[in-house]
């Protein structure tokens, strides 16, 4: 179902049938609608009430998303959504009443909607389409880092023909912060020296042969990606003691030494650095790991752990943990 989503000072929040009076005043003006590719214009005032109900159907079925954009009056401002399409990705759509604009609503609220599909649904890609003479809403879009990728023809009903529109594009990568950015001209920067980034993480056994992945929350870079728990080495700190740390400090769990045993290691550079992942295996007992950081957590089969989109550094873990406990968790069989 749609969640309840805070941007800033707005308020994203399934829409309800309460909202149709005022969504109709919204949006039946001629340089709202003629921006959207799907209502008609006039808009009548009975297809605002098919149309709520159609996105709690949508909602529901997990086909797509649509959110009232909120004051803190709970006033209705306009709209924003999303369409799950095939091949992992969605669409994204927004629009605001003419009498908010100009107030950063849609920059706002777009980017809320992108951070938070990418973090919790299974796509990793996003779509969006802007009217050629709509720059506004495609400044929204690079804004929160969407790419055009080219022109296309689209009907618009409110129009009644086909109009140019923009076709853009974005990825986690694209809408995550650059950190790596150093203000100033290539000439006016002082050489960086790289620094190597330990990173500790645990394949996590139960009972049953079960590895645990956690996904990256909401927030955090590459969110929506799984990953095997743990994090960054400290300086001055030992491996080991920087795992259990973490997975007391993510999870909950009071790991011992003995119980974590080093497999492998990956080596990757990440931007101007150099990544050390170093993985250690460890059987869970009777503990049940908790997301203290709001993560999604699962147990999966070693065999299945390649279905997961992952980050960069954790994709040639996989094939070497299915080695080491074969199908289904059990020791895999030596000839």
């Amino acid at each position: 179902m749609t969640p309840d989503l805070q941007a800033g000072p707005y308020r994203l929040r399934a829409l309800a049938p309460s909202d149709a009076d005022r969504l109709h005043a919204l949006i039946n003006d001629w340089s709202v609608v003629r921006m959207l590719s799907r209502p008609p214009f006039p808009y009548p005032r009975d297809l605002t009430d098919e149309w709520i109900a159609e996105t709690v159907r949508a909602s529901t079925a997990g086909s797509a998303f649509h959110f009232a954009i909120t004051d803190p009056d709970d006033r209705l401002l306009g709209c924003v959504g999303l369409r799950i399409l095939p091949g992992r990705a969605a669409s994204v759509g927004y629009w605001i009443g003419r009498s908010h604009w100009g107030q950063g609503i849609a920059t706002t609220c777009a980017r809320r909607i992108a951070s938070w599909a990418l973090a919790t649904l299974p796509i990793d890609t996003l779509r969006a389409w802007a009217a050629i003479d709509n720059p506004a809403s495609a400044a929204v879009l690079r804004k929160i880092g969407f790419h055009e990728t080219g022109k296309d023809m689209q009907r618009f009903a409110s129009r009644g023909g086909e109009h140019q529109v923009g076709v853009f594009e974005a990825k986690r990568a694209d809408l995550a912060p650059n950190t790596e950015s150093i203000a100033g001209s290539d000439e006016d920067r002082a050489p960086v020296p790289k620094r190597l980034i330990m990173v500790v993480a645990a394949a996590l056994v139960d009972a049953r042969g079960r590895v645990l992945l956690a996904r990256r929350p909401e927030g955090k870079p590459l969110a929506g990606l799984w990953e095997f728990p743990g994090g960054k080495v400290e300086p001055g700190e030992e491996p080991v003691a920087a795992l259990r740390r973490e997975l007391a400090e993510e999870l909950g769990l009071d790991m011992a030494r003995t119980c974590l045993a080093p497999l492998t290691f990956v080596s990757t550079p990440v931007g101007r650095n150099d990544l050390l992942l170093m993985l250690y295996v460890g059987r869970i007992g009777r503990q049940a790991p908790v997301g203290h950081e709001g993560q999604a957590l699962l147990w999966a089969p070693p065999e299945g752990l390649r279905d997961y989109d992952m980050p960069e550094p954790d994709r040639p873990l996989p094939p070497l943990l299915l080695d080491l406990l074969g199908p289904a968790g059990l020791p895999a069989e030596t000839p």
